[in-house]
């Protein structure tokens, strides 16, 4: 039954974590700017899911190669005033797919077979594309948008507050919930402290992976925390001993963050 729950979650992963890349190049782009319409090409993007590969009309044979774009003026320019390239071959652009595919898998497979089949598996499954597409978009331009972490935080208190009810759960709703403030809290005074090495998408990412931890109970959640931060600490040291940083360089910490975390409850999951 282990095996079986284990390879349906990774199987579950792959077909969630192919479905990353488009959002991925659409939603990293810096603060302040328009989330991504088109292509590298200026070719309009149709939707959010699926792989970053751009279908140009005429590429299929469906329409004239060269087309004008959606949202492009009369004379064929696009909104930002730039050109689009008028081949109509099809194009990958972006992240490729395997490696979301692959983060995703492996994760919930990691939840698979430290949970196994109590309900919290399912939420913490359902919650990691989410995270991985994060990670990506963190990873690519040191942002962690709103539109993904405050989701986060209201579907990890929903799904985990399901799962309490129903029979085999192995938390207490009531902690997360509290670990979830406490590490926002947390967070929220490292950022007041030193406002250019930890941003407020970090303090709001903090929300989803506090409650997160804090279903097993406060030493699952101190582990958590405590890692995250390890994690993070340890690459920014090894960039600096190897030179390819400086102090006032900042890089993702979102991904350490989400490895900690992901640590803690795989700990907490193997001990419940």
């Amino acid at each position: 039954m282990g095996v079986f729950v284990i390879v349906v979650a990774a199987g579950y992963g792959v077909a969630a974590g192919l479905l990353l890349p488009r959002a991925a190049y659409r939603l990293s782009v810096e603060p302040g700017e328009p989330w991504r319409e088109h292509c590298p090409q200026g070719h309009p993007l149709r939707g959010w899911l699926g792989p970053a590969r751009c279908r140009p009309p005429g590429s299929d044979g469906s329409g004239p190669a060269g087309s004008v774009p959606d949202g492009s003026v009369p004379d064929g320019s696009l909104p930002d005033g730039s050109v689009p390239d008028g081949s109509g071959a099809a194009h990958a652009y972006g992240p490729r797919a395997v490696l979301p595919a692959v983060l995703t898998a492996a994760v919930c497979a990691l939840v698979a077979a430290a949970v196994g089949v109590r309900p919290e598996a399912a939420a913490y499954a359902g919650l990691a594309p989410l995270l991985v597409l994060l990670a990506l978009v963190d990873r690519a331009v040191h942002r962690l948008p709103d539109v993904l972490t405050l989701p986060l935080a209201a579907g990890a208190a929903a799904l985990l507050g399901i799962a309490a009810l129903l029979p085999g759960a192995a938390g207490s709703w009531r902690l997360a919930l509290l670990g979830g403030g406490a590490l926002g809290a947390a967070y929220l005074v490292l950022h007041l402290i030193n406002p250019t090495g930890m941003g407020l998408g970090d303090v709001k990412l903090a929300l989803s992976l506090g409650v997160a931890l804090g279903w097993y109970g406060w030493g699952v959640w101190a582990s958590g925390a405590f890692l995250g931060l390890l994690y993070g600490s340890l690459y920014g040291l090894t960039l600096l001993l190897r030179g390819s940083a400086t102090r006032d360089q900042g890089f993702a910490f979102g991904p350490f963050m989400a490895a900690g975390a992901l640590t803690g409850v795989l700990l907490g999951g193997f001990g419940a």
